[in-house]
């Protein structure tokens, strides 16, 4: 039984065949690497599921997919992946010109089925708030390369509140060394598709994230390219870090600290920022312009966290 990814690709094919080179180029950027390759990994599972149950993945049944995603949540497939995966079969089918059983009533209800008995709380990684961040900063070995890097990559996307992905995409021409401290200009970011770019200052305060950036830079001999890269037993820089890198940085130095890893992954850094300056009480607005949020009510979220014990409404009597 041929599966999805592979009629896909074969219908795909035959139909990209009459279009231009840039018109495939374009098509192919429509979408980020990273939601490409969760595509990817959603259809694989999803293909896997169908050939265990001996079913068609392409086009498949609004009851396959309903009963999938049943199955999925009955594994502890967080909500948010379960949307995704949903995406994933959306974009699979319509790409190959098959009508998307996603769309079905009968897929919604399911959805909102779990929704409502399972629950849709996300779990979320802990915010490294800046006192546990100068604890795991404390971690960091400066005298050879990789504690330098290391540092200058858990200070930087702490104080410019950047998710992984955009850390490692920075280039050195995307710095700028300022009196104040520093300008990063992010090509592109989950919130920015399309490139338009955007600049974020970070002042060379207390952390010397600046400072700590330059000596980085300086050690690792990087006047072009990436701005964090591996780097090798012997001490020699290699090419661009992964994001997973970031990951597993976070979780090395958290425990070294003494913190549970389990608690923390590369968005306690970007939370961390937020939920502190939320807690020592910043303009909501100069938060997003750091945090480059497009909702409101999504750094709300993490003001209201921060500020749950603030004018309490039993302070008086409780």
């Amino acid at each position: 039984m041929p599966t999805l990814l592979a009629k896909h690709r074969k219908t795909a094919s035959r139909e990209l065949s009459t279009l231009s080179t840039d018109t495939k180029q374009f098509i192919h950027h429509a979408r980020a690497p990273s939601t490409r390759k969760a595509y990817v990994q959603d259809a694989q599972v999803f293909v896997q599921w169908c050939q265990q149950q001996q079913r068609a993945s392409l086009p498949a049944t609004p009851e396959t997919v309903a009963d999938f995603l049943s199955a999925q949540a009955q594994q502890g497939c967080a909500n948010a992946t379960l949307r995704r995966r949903v995406a994933a079969i959306r974009f699979f089918h319509t790409s190959a010109n098959f009508e998307s059983p996603t769309q079905s009533e009968l897929v919604s209800s399911t959805l909102k089925g779990i929704r409502r008995t399972i629950g849709a709380v996300q779990e979320k990684k802990a915010a490294l708030m800046v006192d546990k961040l100068y604890q795991v900063l404390a971690q960091c070995n400066t005298k050879n390369l990789t504690g330098k890097r290391d540092k200058a990559l858990l200070l930087l996307g702490f104080a410019g509140a950047l998710r992984r992905s955009e850390l490692v995409a920075l280039d050195w021409s995307d710095l700028e060394f300022v009196p104040e401290g520093l300008r990063i200009t992010i090509r592109q970011s989950k919130t920015d598709q399309e490139q338009q770019g955007q600049t974020i200052a970070i002042p060379n305060g207390r952390l010397n994230v600046a400072t700590v950036l330059q000596d980085w830079l300086y050690h690792a001999a990087i006047t072009e390219g990436a701005v964090f890269r591996s780097i090798n037993k012997v001490g020699r820089v290699g090419k661009r870090l992964s994001d997973k890198t970031v990951y597993n940085v976070v979780k090395h130095y958290t425990a070294k600290a003494g913190l549970d890893p389990d608690l923390f992954g590369a968005h306690s850094l970007r939370s961390g920022f937020i939920t502190t300056a939320a807690e020592n009480g910043a303009n909501l607005f100069k938060i997003m312009d750091v945090s480059r949020h497009k909702s409101v009510q999504t750094v709300q979220g993490y003001v209201r966290y921060a500020e749950l014990f603030k004018d309490h409404a039993g302070s008086s009597f409780l």
